[in-house]
């Protein structure tokens, strides 16, 4: 199925992944929330001015690495998450306690859709952000975040899960992808199953920093 370029693209941005291809560690806890080794995937990320300002601190990088970053946040009216990337629950939700990894107020700044299996009001955090639970699909995840960004790009966060539901319906743009010097040797390993080529993608950037080698895939109409 192809995208709708019209309102905006569909696109993944800042996703780290291991030399061999694992975009999260094994035995994601609340402890370990990126698996087992996970979080050595994001060590370009973290030294980052974006990151920091992200996690309210001063300081930090303003390289190459960052220049990335701060691209993933460039003209993004939605975003679309896999549950564990909202949080480590599972099941029913117990009550409204859990807000998020990012406390109250989230990153984002925009309506954010989360993928779940089960109902949730929306919840409104600080700085502009709005939790959306959609437990109808991910089609219908990305028709309500269209609408929502209005015409500016929907970004889908993760986790590897969810980037391969849409990348196996040819839903996503372009992918930017973080590829951290490390082994992890399993985990979760993003193109398990699929074929870029065959989905129409090709490099259409390449950057290598001391911290990651940066790539940019886009399909082709």
């Amino acid at each position: 199925m192809p995208t709708d370029t019209s309102s905006g693209r569909v696109r993944v941005h800042c996703f780290s992944l291991s030399i061999d291809g694992f975009g999260a560690g094994p035995d994601q806890t609340l402890e370990q929330p990126l698996g087992v080794g996970g979080g050595t995937l994001h060590e370009w990320f973290f030294p980052t001015r974006t990151f920091r300002q992200m996690t309210g601190e001063d300081g930090g990088s303003t390289g190459v690495d960052d220049a990335f970053a701060v691209r993933g946040f460039e003209g993004v009216g939605a975003w679309i998450l896999g549950r564990n990337m909202f949080g480590p629950i599972r099941g029913d939700w117990p009550d409204g306690a859990w807000k998020g990894w990012w406390g109250d107020t989230p990153p984002y700044h925009c309506p954010v859709f989360v993928l779940t299996h089960h109902a949730r009001a929306p919840l409104v955090m600080e700085g502009g952000t709005t939790f959306h639970f959609v437990t109808d699909g991910i089609h219908s995840a990305l028709r309500q975040a269209r609408e929502a960004a209005a015409g500016k790009d929907v970004r889908i966060g993760g986790g590897v899960a969810t980037v391969q539901q849409y990348l196996r319906e040819r839903l996503i743009d372009e992918l930017h992808l973080a590829i951290a010097p490390t082994l992890l040797g399993s985990g979760e390993r993003l193109f398990a199953g699929l074929d870029p080529v065959q989905l129409g993608y090709h490099c259409v950037e390449h950057v290598t920093t001391p911290s990651a080698l940066h790539v940019v895939l886009r399909r082709g109409e």
